[in-house]
């Protein structure tokens, strides 16, 4: 059994575990695994929290960026308007 991201092995595994079994005893080991799961949910919690928080910013910008695009737009199709209405009535002098 090997983690690639780790390039731990199974032995590496057991060995790991051994001397965390020897440094903290039996009776807190469970407690340990209690706390690092707790670490994990937060970490993960948190990490969503920023993921969210970055979708919320983009849409914000992109929806900007749309509304000053079509301000553009209808300024253009005004300036337009105002050169073809121009045209004409030089074209009738």
């Amino acid at each position: 059994m090997t983690i690639p991201a780790l390039f731990i092995g199974g032995n590496e595994i057991i060995l790991i575990l051994v001397v965390i079994l020897i440094l903290f005893g039996a009776k807190s080991i469970p407690d340990f695994a209690k706390t690092a799961g707790k670490v994990m949910r937060e970490f993960n919690k948190a990490k969503d929290d920023i993921k969210k928080e970055i979708d919320n910013s983009s849409s914000e910008i992109t929806d900007s960026a749309k509304d000053i695009q079509n301000m553009i737009d209808v300024e253009i199709q005004e300036n337009e308007q105002q050169v073809d209405d121009s045209t004409e009535k030089t074209k009738e002098q």
